[in-house]
């Protein structure tokens, strides 16, 4: 037998023996929704006298059910007629039918409801039988439309669907019952009977896929929760949850094991050819013989061939016929009403199967056709109205009107009222009624005395049992009962004895003791990079050596005076936490022996295992489970571990099991239980920790206590006013005050504000909350201190938790198992019998916390690495820069022919000597942030600047042909334009005079160094140019022969022979000046340059700086926002570039 449900329930009797929903004077719903004008669509009746309704039909399609779209249309056009035909609404109202199959899914039911709705403009809802589709429909009919759609059922026979749904609050408001049939009715029918008998157990024995093609999914199973449901509310009974599809059995294995002599009372719900099968394998058990068995059988309608032989079978032969009729005698059903009285009159098999569920659709018609006469009635048909959904639930209720077969009376809640009957086959083998039940007044009429196979009802535990088990053979009882005796007696004696030597054997092995020796010790490592650290516990294996890195948990106390240590041990292939005592010998008694072999015992999930202890000085220890995690009060405080509600109430629930083992246990109470003693390990299951062993903990090395301390009142906050007020210097501990001490955890755990908080404005000591806590309130109307409770962050019910838990008089708090009850209704989600999927869901949170910290600090990586490279891009070309990056070599190269350009400043040395440094530094970092957004626009390679020296090389790293000399000599014109009008910050009257030089010619160039790279040009090219600059005259540009023979070849350069000029290690050179270079027309541009204004750059640096013009060496003014025209390769006037010309390369 699966898990035998006890429901033990006293005193709740709202449903049977409350007032039923009654059929007058109902309450009249209000209005549920206020809001903007009706759509005009969803107008039903107008100023012109036409009335128009639009009707969602949501059913499924397939002919399978009972009630399907095609049988609904032919309902509802015949209802429709019969409206006319008696004056209900007018000839010409117009009904309009949306048709939308369902499948009998509730999902597709939502979609539909709502697509009906804003789509369509329908007036209300005929819906579906099956069950979770009609759920799903009721929940959203109340926010459809403006004001509501109702929708109209023949089904909604579930147990939730009788809940109260006459106010707009209520779940199902705007769910109307039109069908003669709900499963709360079939369950009261059957606990009245169950009442009348005085049974206490029943087996209920069901197909949940069996009679689907009324309800839809999992009918009988629907059916048989709302026998418990309506059981637990009226009446306390035991009952077998008999569910087939689970267990695997066939009929006959489950009546002989299952049911056999522990039940008498058997409830069926399966298909009719199903139950005909059940009931012959009982027969064959000969569960008929004694009537000691009663089966009793829900219908929804009658599907049997014969309803009035429901145990005959055409295709049987006459045998298997006579003993079905036989076992048929204990079958007792339960069936619709009208269904019993059509098969008594002879009209089942003249009607479709189910036929009579058809009556709701069309009574559901009709009941809203009346509504709508009821409402022209009450304001005049010429006029546009709605119909509301209040309205349309408040004329519902206690609505009569004549139905399609019988006269349709609707209760208080929106139902239809119903009756229903008990049948059994007489002598005769027919079946007949012998027991009607009305749910307008919830009364069971008798018809005709029931006829029980033994005569009289049977018992619900049989007395013999279908094979006679329970009923031995007459032999000598007082022989058993002696035999049976003494051999109790002796086992019980021999156990005792056992377990007497055993535990005294146990006693004496001392299987708890360590031996100092057997643990590897190494020097340990002491980090201390964060309030609160843990170091890692490292360890190797080589061959059958092994290592072990013995490292300690540092922390420091909120008063930060000193640091607390948890020393970590390998012991016996364990590792494990060493808290080591003071070198005292210690004499153990029988008791302490006692204690000691309990501890070792333990053994819970949420308690740290005792592995052992040492008591030989000089090395006295206690060994525990070692938790990597640390202590709760280290995650508390950590604010990168994110904890979420769920999360919070797992680890109170954690705290609430393991301090329920040890209250049941011979330990009795932990005594010193705080955040710190709650340690988390690495599955993130929290243990708790220094329970027990008292007589060995008053040995512990605590250095010496200083009553002065912050950190000795500190770890008083968790202890209980009462056990504050013993001072005794004995440790001593109660349950109560475990429970005082896990709300002051609870309330840490929920704030996350550490011990005992009071509030951000607080300055209150340790002490001066221990002082308050021992001495209590001053009176019985001033409250005890105890931490703040912020309403805002704290769930009501955990608050009312932690006051019950901290209160004053110890004997108001609750004990655990209450506690542990509260916190399993507060956290029903992870109190799961599945520890899996607990354990998955808590690592889960865990690595979601984790993979946060990463994508962060991935984040800050990449944009440090993104800057580093930024400014390596800025110190190194950026084809070396990526090589350096990328790890490869950078190996010096030679460059056939490149440009090199010096430049620097005349009479700096006399300028410096004149200014200040600050006022250097401020001029460089002008001019060189001027030069530095100029020569962006060239293909050219800043090299370095010295001073006042500015060095450029234009043809490397990337090759550029002829070109290096273009570029410089743009540049440079560029450059000595722009210095023209260049302010100096402190001397703005003062001139600044560049000094350009000049060479064309090969080097090589490479990265030198590791620290701070450099990447340098070296040859004879770079002399030169230096001694270009050098040998230059001031504001012009010095240019030397090879370099005018490439610029000639441009033909747009004016250069001016300078003669010979002496060059320091070169002799006597022809030399020449660069005038400027001539404009130029070009289909084929190269590229548009536009020159940077300087004095823009370094308007924030100087602001005394005035607008400068720009000029031509011709002195002609150009705009500051100008363009010059596209220039050919031709002769024209001079021209120097200016900041903002445009240039094109040929």
């Amino acid at each position: 037998m699966r898990v035998l449900l006890i429901a033990l329930f006293f005193g709740i009797t709202r449903a049977l023996r409350n007032t039923p929903w009654g059929v007058d004077s109902c309450h009249k719903s209000g209005v549920c929704r206020e809001g903007p004008n009706p759509r005009s669509c969803e107008t039903v009746c107008f100023a012109n006298g036409t009335c128009r309704l639009n009707i969602a039909l949501i059913l499924p399609q397939s002919s399978y059910y009972i009630i399907n779209m095609e049988k609904t249309v032919s309902v509802i056009r015949e209802a429709e007629q019969a409206a006319k035909n008696q004056g209900i609404i007018y000839n010409d109202t117009v009904i309009n039918l949306y048709h939308f199959d369902d499948q009998c899914s509730q999902a597709n039911a939502t979609i539909h409801g709502i697509n009906a709705s804003s789509d369509f403009c329908t007036h209300f809802v005929i819906g579906s039988t099956c069950d979770y589709c009609t759920a799903a429909l009721g929940r959203v009919a109340k926010v459809l439309g403006t004001y509501g759609m109702p929708v109209i059922t023949p089904g909604g026979f579930v147990f939730d669907f009788t809940a109260r749904k006459n106010e707009c609050t209520d779940e199902f408001y705007m769910l109307i019952n039109s069908g003669p049939v709900d499963y709360r009715s079939f369950a009261e029918f059957f606990i009245k009977l169950f009442e009348r008998y005085n049974w206490q157990k029943i087996s209920l024995v069901y197909e949940k896929l069996d009679q689907n093609d009324v309800g839809g999914l999992r009918a009988c199973q629907l059916l048989m929760t709302s026998v418990i449901e309506v059981g637990i509310e009226i009446h306390k009974f035991l009952y077998a949850d008999g569910d087939l599809m689970l267990y695997g059995l066939t009929y006959r294995e489950y009546l002989e094991k299952e049911i056999g002599t522990k039940y008498g009372i058997v409830l069926l719900c399966t298909s009719h050819e199903n139950t005909r099968r059940i009931m012959l394998e009982a027969e064959s058990l000969k569960m008929m013989e004694k009537g000691e068995y009663a089966f009793f059988n829900f219908e929804l309608y009658n599907s049997a061939p014969d309803p009035l032989r429901p145990w005959y079978n055409s295709s049987d032969s006459e045998e298997e016929n006579e003993r079905a009729k036989n076992a048929y005698r204990a079958l007792y059903t339960f069936t619709p009403l009208v269904e019993a009285k059509n098969a008594q009159n002879g009209q089942i098999s003249t009607l479709p199967k189910g036929d009579f569920y058809l009556d709701g659709v069309y009574d559901g018609f009709l009941l809203y056709a009346h509504i709508l006469n009821d409402t022209i009635a009450s304001g005049g048909r010429n006029r546009d109205f709605v119909i509301k959904g209040d309205d349309v639930m408040s004329k519902t209720f206690g609505k009569r009107f004549p139905g399609r077969s019988e006269e349709v009376v609707m209760n208080c809640n929106a139902q239809r009222v119903s009756a229903y009957a008990l049948t059994q086959i007489n002598s005769s083998g027919l079946s007949h009624i012998v027991a009607e039940y009305y749910t307008i007044n919830k009364s069971i009429v008798d018809v005709r005395e029931i006829q029980w196979i033994s005569g009289k009802p049977p018992l619900d535990s049989p007395v013999c049992g279908f094979d006679d088990s329970l009923c031995p053979s007459e032999i000598n009882i007082t022989l058993i009962v002696v035999s049976v005796s003494v051999t109790i007696g002796l086992i019980i004696l021999s156990v005792f004895l056992y377990r007497h030597y055993k535990l005294e054997y146990e006693l004496a092995s001392m299987t708890w003791k360590v031996n100092w020796e057997d643990i590897v010790w190494i020097p340990h490592v002491k980090r201390r990079n964060s309030t609160y650290s843990t170091e890692s516990l490292n360890w190797s294996k080589r061959g059958s050596q092994t290592t072990i890195i013995l490292s300690e948990y540092e922390a420091f106390s909120l008063a930060g005076d000193r640091h607390l240590y948890t020393t970590v041990g390998y012991y016996k292939n364990l590792i494990t936490a060493v808290k080591r005592l003071k070198d005292t010998k210690i004499v153990l008694n029988r008791d302490q022996l006692l204690e000691l072999k309990i501890m070792k015992d333990f053994s819970n999930d949420h308690l740290v295992k005792f592995y052992g202890a040492c008591v030989d000085p000089p090395h006295c220890c206690i060994l525990t489970e070692y938790c990597p995690r640390g202590s709760l009060q280290d995650i508390l405080e950590n604010e990168e571990v994110q904890l979420d509600g769920l999360f919070k109430l797992s680890l109170i629930q954690d705290i609430t099991k393991g301090m329920l083992y040890i209250h049941d246990s011979e330990i009795k109470y932990h005594g010193s239980l705080k955040s710190s003693n709650c340690v988390v390990d690495s599955r993130f299951v929290l243990k708790i920790s220094d329970f027990g062993l008292h007589f060995l903990r008053v040995h512990m090395r605590d250095e010496s206590i200083d009553e002065n301390s912050h950190s000795f009142w500190q770890r008083q906050l968790w202890t209980s006013p009462e056990l504050l007020r013993n001072e005794s210097s004995t440790p001593v501990g109660s349950q109560k005050g475990d429970v005082y001490s896990f709300a002051i955890i609870v309330h840490e755990i929920v704030t996350r504000q550490g011990v005992f908080y009071l509030g951000e404005n607080s300055k209150t000591s340790p002490k001066q909350i221990v002082d308050s806590v021992r001495n209590g309130p001053e009176s019985s109307h001033v409250p005890p201190l105890r931490p703040l409770i912020d309403d805002s962050t704290c769930d009501e019910d955990v608050a009312q938790l932690m006051k019950r838990c901290w209160a004053e008089d110890a004997a108001d708090r609750p004990d655990f198992s209450v506690v542990k009850n509260t916190i399993r209704k507060l956290n029903k989600e992870y109190d799961s019998s599945n520890i899996l999927d607990n354990l998955l869901s808590r690592m889960e949170q865990y690595a979601n916390n984790l993979e946060t910290l990463v994508e962060e600090r991935t984040a800050d990586y990449l944009e440090e690495k993104r800057k580093c490279e930024e400014l390596l891009y800025q110190l190194l070309p950026k084809t070396v820069a990526t090589q350096l990056i990328g790890g490869e070599a950078v190996i010096a190269e030679t460059f056939d022919q490149v440009t090199i350009y010096f430049s620097d400043i005349v009479g700096f040395t006399s300028l410096s000597a004149e200014s200040t440094p600050l006022e250097v530094v401020d001029l460089l970092n002008d001019l060189y942030t001027c030069f530095d957004s100029i020569i962006e626009n060239f293909d050219v390679y800043k090299v370095e600047t010295i001073g006042d020296a500015y060095m450029v090389v234009s043809g490397l790293p990337e090759r550029n042909g002829n070109k290096h000399a273009r570029e410089i000599a743009r540049m440079s014109l560029a450059l000595l334009d722009e210095v023209k009008h260049f302010k100096i910050r402190h001397r703005p009257a003062d001139p600044l005079k560049l000094r350009i030089g000049m060479h064309t010619g090969p080097c090589v160039a490479g990265v030198v160094g590791l620290k701070m790279p450099r990447y340098c040009l070296f040859g004879d090219t770079v002399n030169t140019a230096s001694r270009m600059e050098s040998n230059g005259q001031p504001l012009r540009i010095h240019v030397s022969p090879v370099t005018k023979n490439v610029l000639d070849t441009f033909g747009t350069f004016n250069l001016e022979c300078r003669g010979e000029v002496e060059m320091k290690g070169k002799g006597k050179m022809t030399t020449y000046w660069l005038l400027g270079e001539r404009k130029i027309q070009s289909k084929h541009m190269d590229r548009v340059v536009k020159i940077p204004n300087c004095e823009k750059l370094t308007a924030s640096m100087n602001s005394n700086v005035k607008k400068g013009s720009y000029s031509n060496l011709n002195g002609k003014s150009l705009n500051a926002s100008g363009i010059c025209d596209q220039q050919e390769d031709a002769a024209v006037p001079l021209l120097s570039i200016t900041p903002s010309e445009h240039y094109t390369q040929a």
